[in-house]
């Protein structure tokens, strides 16, 4: 019987060896090799080229157009296009009067613009505020951008006939004052040769389609020509 006892003992310790040796094995952890660092993301080249600012309203903006058929966007490409290496960068808001332009000249003044396209006035007259308001309004832009040394060009816009001949007589001689006494060009009617012309006028007979605003940047573009660098 003792015998027997012993030899169970016996079996029993090498059962017990044999598995504990096993469970050790399958707990071992392998060492996995070190993942790889992410490499770095490419810096983004700056775009170090002079910045022209087309600040003005919804003319600028391109309203009712489908994006990239504003005349900015068409400015770029023809400034392109003709090897001038200038960022246009377009600053229209719908609705704006020369009131609101004031208002965002310190954002326009941050982004340190070498030329400023201004157009305003068109919501000034639309809603027949008065003229010597706006004239103030957009004398003290165009005065603002200059002392900050900004190139500046003043894009006209004229009024339907029912605003009266009067109205629309001292709204227009807004803009040639305001050019002659600031020295800067001017284009009186930035809608030359597309306004009235079939296919270049929306529906309200107020904003430019995508192929009338090809024609006003290349209106503009003669404007600010003289002022470019190769």
């Amino acid at each position: 019987m003792l015998r027997r006892y012993s030899i169970f003992l016996i079996i029993a310790g090498l059962i017990l060896t044999f598995t504990g040796c096993k469970s050790d094995r399958s707990s071992t952890i392998t060492p996995t090799a070190p993942s790889e660092a992410p490499a770095p993301a490419a810096a983004e080249t700056p775009d170090n080229r002079p910045l022209i600012v087309c600040f003005g309203d919804s003319l600028t903006a391109g309203y009712g157009t489908d994006p990239g058929h504003s005349y900015p966007d068409y400015l770029q490409t023809d400034l392109d296009s003709l090897g001038y290496k200038y960022r246009v960068l377009n600053e229209g808001i719908s609705g704006n009067t020369t009131k609101d332009a004031l208002q965002r000249l310190g954002d326009i003044l941050a982004l340190k613009p070498a030329i400023a396209v201004v157009e305003f006035g068109g919501n000034d007259g639309l809603r027949g505020l008065h003229i010597d308001a706006s004239r103030s309004n957009l004398s003290r832009i165009v005065a603002t951008l200059k002392n900050n040394g900004v190139q500046v060009v003043l894009a006209g816009i004229t009024l339907p006939p029912d605003y009266g001949p009067d109205y629309i007589r001292q709204f227009n001689e807004t803009y040639t004052l305001i050019a002659k006494q600031s020295h800067i060009p001017m284009l009186p009617f930035l809608l030359q040769g597309v306004y009235g012309v079939d296919g270049m006028m929306q529906a309200d007979r107020t904003h430019a389609t995508a192929e009338g605003n090809r024609i006003v940047a290349k209106n503009v573009l003669a404007l600010v020509k003289p002022l470019l660098k190769k």
